[in-house]
C-alpha cells in the first residue's frame, strides 16, 4: 500500500500563488508515475499534471501549462504542485495520486486538499 498526504491549500485571490505537497509512503519503490488531479464542483475529476520518479519529464494539461510546474524530491519522497496566476475557474479539490508500475492505474489516491481562488 501506499499512502498519500496533501497540504498547501487554501483561499487565495486572483492572480496569486499556493504550493501544494504530497508526500508519499508505504511501498513507493511500487510506483513510477504521480500526478495531481482537480475536481470542481458539478465537474469531473481531471488530470492536471504528472512526473515520473525516475524521469526528468513532465506532462500538464492544457490548462496548467505556464502556470503550474510540478516537480518531487525523490530523497523525501513528495511531490510538489506550484501553483501560480491563479483564476477562479482553478477554484478545485486538488488530489494527489500515484500510478502503479505494474497495473499502470492510478491506485492510491490521497484526501483532496481544497484551492479557493477568489475574484
Amino acid at each position: 500500500q501506499v499512502q498519500l498526504v496533501e497540504s498547501g491549500g487554501g483561499l487565495v485571490q486572483a492572480g496569486g500563488s499556493l504550493r501544494l505537497s504530497c508526500a508519499a509512503s508505504g511501498r513507493t519503490f511500487s510506483t513510477d508515475t504521480m500526478a495531481w488531479f482537480r475536481q470542481a464542483p458539478g465537474k469531473e475529476r481531471e488530470v492536471v499534471a504528472s512526473i515520473d520518479w525516475s524521469g526528468p519529464y513532465a506532462y500538464y494539461a492544457k490548462s496548467a501549462k505556464g502556470r503550474f510546474t510540478i516537480s518531487r524530491d525523490n530523497a523525501k519522497n513528495t511531490v510538489y504542485l506550484q501553483l501560480n496566476s491563479l483564476k477562479p475557474e482553478d477554484t478545485a479539490v486538488y488530489y494527489c495520486t500515484a500510478r502503479s508500475s505494474q497495473t499502470h492505474e492510478y491506485m492510491y489516491w490521497g484526501q483532496g486538499t481544497q484551492v479557493t481562488v477568489s475574484s
